[in-house]
C-alpha cells in the first residue's frame, strides 16, 4: 500500500487493525485521560496495548473542547509503531536504514488542510492556547499541560537549514508557553545563534502530522540532515510542505495543527517540573518562553500527544526503536562494522542508558570497537553498552543477564570510560544542580563498556535438541495447553566445544543404551586420587 497521506488516513488503519480504543464518554483532561492510557502500561502486555481516542474532553472547570484527543497512536507497542512506518515489526530497522542511507527532500506546495482554519488577532489574544486540549501528563506532580506529541521547526540562522525536533512546551497562556532546549540538540544551537544575533528564534510547532514526521523528530538525525527529508525517506515519497501563515518555514501541510511564533532569545524563564522519561520527575529548569503569532489547524482537528513519563512508555518505545536503527546504521555502514547484526536498546533505561549489540564475533576486536564507536554515537545516550553474540537476544533482559554471567569476566571485558554527557540522569548529581547535570567534573559523566561475547568454544547449551523440544510443541498444542511466548534460547544447540565421544554417549542414551557407556568409563578408573586433584588427575 502506498504511505499515508495524514494523520487520519493512518488512525483508521489503526482502527482497522483493532489497535485503536474509541472512549465516547466525558473524560476530563486533566485528572482522568493519561491515567487511564497509562494503566495499558502498567497491566498489560505489550502486543495488547492500543491506541486511545477520547471523543469527549472537558477540564477542571467544565469546559468542553471540539478537538479529539489522541494518545498511544503513535508506539504504544512495536506493532503499532510498525503500522506507522508501513511496514511489519520485522522490517521497522530495514526501513530506518533506507530512510537514513535515502532521504527524499519534501516539496513545496501553495496551500494544504493544515490551514483551514486560521487563529490570530482578537481570538488568538482572548483564547489561543487554551482552544487546544492539552492534557496534564502526570497529574498530581505537573505544574501544567505540557505538550508532548510536538514537533518544533526552526532554522540555522546562518546557513538556513531547517531542523525539526520534539521538544515538550508548557503551556503558560494564551500566546504564550515555554520551550524545553537542551543546549546541544540542533533548537540550542539555532537558539544560540540567534541570541548573538540579537533577534528572536522563529519556531513552528507541529502536531499530528503524518506518523513519518513524528519518528523522525524524535530521533537522532544529523546535524544539517533535514527530519523531513528522513520522513519522506520512510514514507517513499516527499512530504508536501506549506509556507507557515506568519513564519518564514515551512511545515507538513496535512497535519493536524500548527502552532507558529517567536521563541525568545533576551530572557529565559523558569519551567517545569515535569515528569520525564527516565520514571522521575524533572526539575525546574531555565529554558525560553515563545511568543504565539498565530495558530492553524484542519477542521475537526485532532489534538495528538505521546505518553511518556515512567518506562515502559509510548516515548521509551518510540525512541527505543528509532535509536536502534540509527545506531545500527551508524555501526554497520558508518563505522565500517559488517558483523554488527542488531542493535537493542532497553525500555526499562528509557530507551537511552542500555545498549545491547548483536554481533558476529571474528576476532579480538569486533566487540571493542563496536562498544566504543556506540559510545560516541551521543554524548548522552548509553550508560551501559554490552555487546553478545548472535544467540543471544538482545531485547530479552534474561538472555542478556545470562551472557553477562557466564561470557563476561569483569577484570578482562569490562572498561570504565570518562567524556559522557548525562541528561535527566538523577545518578549524576542531586535536584537543583542544574548546571552540573551535562558535565559533573571537567571529565563528564561515565559509561561501562562490556564485552559479552564468546571468547573461545563453549560446550553445548544444556537444553534438549531441537527435534526433542519441536515435537514437545506439538504435544504441547494437541493437549490444547495455554499459549506459549517462547523465549530464546528454547532448544539446545552447540557452540564449538563438543567431543565425537560426548555425541556417541548421549545417543546410546536415546536408545536405552547407557549402560554400554558406563562399562566403557569403568574401564577408566583411576586410583589413589582425592576430589581435591588436579583437573588432568580427576578426568
Amino acid at each position: 500500500m502506498s504511505y499515508y497521506l495524514d494523520f487520519r488516513e493512518y488512525l483508521s488503519r489503526l482502527e482497522k487493525a483493532g489497535k485503536l480504543v474509541r472512549v465516547r464518554r466525558e473524560i476530563n483532561k486533566d485528572t482522568e485521560l493519561m491515567p487511564l492510557v497509562r494503566l495499558q502500561f502498567r497491566g498489560l502486555p505489550e502486543e495488547d496495548r492500543r491506541a486511545f481516542l477520547f471523543e469527549r474532553v472537558a477540564d477542571g472547570h467544565g469546559r468542553r473542547y471540539s478537538m479529539p484527543v489522541v494518545i498511544g497512536a503513535l508506539a504504544a507497542s512495536r506493532e503499532i509503531y510498525a503500522l506507522g512506518m508501513g511496514c511489519h515489526p520485522e522490517e521497522v530497522m530495514e526501513r530506518w536504514t533506507e530512510a537514513l542511507r535515502h532521504p527524499i527532500p519534501p516539496r513545496l506546495v501553495s496551500r494544504g488542510p493544515v490551514q483551514e482554519v486560521i487563529i490570530e488577532g482578537d481570538a488568538l489574544e482572548r483564547d489561543g492556547l487554551g482552544l487546544i486540549p492539552i492534557p496534564i501528563s502526570t497529574p498530581g506532580y505537573d505544574n501544567a499541560p505540557y505538550t508532548t506529541a510536538t514537533h518544533w521547526v526552526t532554522k540555522d540562522p546562518e546557513t538556513g537549514v531547517r531542523n525539526m525536533g520534539n521538544y515538550r512546551s508548557q503551556i503558560k497562556g494564551a500566546r504564550t508557553a515555554g520551550v524545553f532546549v537542551y543546549p546541544t540538540q540542533h533548537i540550542g544551537v539555532h537558539w544560540e545563534k540567534c541570541r548573538k544575533l540579537g533577534v528572536p528564534l522563529q519556531g513552528a510547532l507541529v502536531i499530528g502530522g503524518p506518523p513519518s514526521v513524528a519518528y523522525t523528530a524524535v530521533s537522532k538525525i544529523p546535524y544539517g540532515v533535514d527530519e523531513l527529508a528522513v520522513a519522506g525517506g520512510i514514507a517513499g515519497e516527499p512530504l508536501e510542505l506549506v509556507k507557515c501563515h506568519t513564519l518564514d518555514l515551512e511545515v507538513p501541510a496535512h497535519a493536524e495543527i500548527v502552532i507558529e511564533g517567536e521563541i525568545a532569545t533576551d530572557f529565559l524563564e523558569p519551567e517545569a517540573p515535569f515528569g520525564e522519561y527516565c520514571g522521575y520527575m524533572g526539575d525546574r529548569v531555565m529554558n525560553p518562553v515563545v511568543r504565539v503569532t498565530a495558530i492553524t489547524h484542519r477542521k475537526d482537528a485532532h489534538y495528538v500527544g505521546i505518553l511518556s513519563q515512567m518506562p515502559p512508555s509510548e516515548s521509551s518505545k518510540i525512541r527505543q526503536i528509532a535509536y536502534e536503527g540509527q545506531i545500527f546504521k551508524f555501526l554497520k555502514y558508518d563505522c565500517n562494522l559488517p558483523t554488527v547484526t542488531a542493535v537493542a536498546l532497553h525500555e526499562s533505561s528509557g530507551s537511552w542508558g542500555y545498549v545491547v549489540i548483536q554481533m558476529r564475533r571474528t576476532n579480538v576486536s569486533d566487540p571493542w570497537r563496536a562498544l566504543m564507536a556506540a559510545s560516541a554515537f551521543d554524548a548522552t545516550v548509553g550508560k551501559i553498552l554490552i555487546t553478545v553474540d548472535e544467540d543471544i537476544d538482545p531485547w530479552d533482559p534474561d538472555s542478556v543477564n545470562w551472557a553477562l554471567s557466564f561470557r563476561m569476566m569483569p577484570h578482562r571485558d569490562l572498561r570504565v570510560i570518562r567524556g559522557k554527557g548525562s541528561m535527566l540522569d538523577h545518578s549524576a548529581s542531586p535536584p537543583g544542580i542544574i548546571g552540573h547535570l551535562p558535565f559533573p567534573d571537567l571529565e563528564g559523566t561515565s559509561a561501562v563498556l562490556m564485552d559479552a561475547t564468546r571468547k573461545w568454544a563453549y560446550p553445548p547449551v544444556s537444553l534438549p535438541k531441537q527435534p526433542f523440544m519441536e515435537r514437545a510443541l506439538e504435544i504441547w498444542k494437541e493437549e490444547k495447553l495455554p499459549a506459549l511466548r517462547l523465549k530464546r534460547p528454547w532448544y539446545g544447540y552447540e557452540l564449538g566445544y563438543w567431543p565425537d565421544e560426548f555425541e556417541e554417549e548421549a545417543q546410546l542414551a536415546l536408545k536405552g543404551e547407557h549402560y554400554r557407556t558406563s562399562e566403557k568409563l569403568a574401564t577408566r578408573r583411576v586410583y589413589g586420587v582425592t576430589l581435591s586433584g588436579t583437573p588432568e588427575e580427576r578426568r
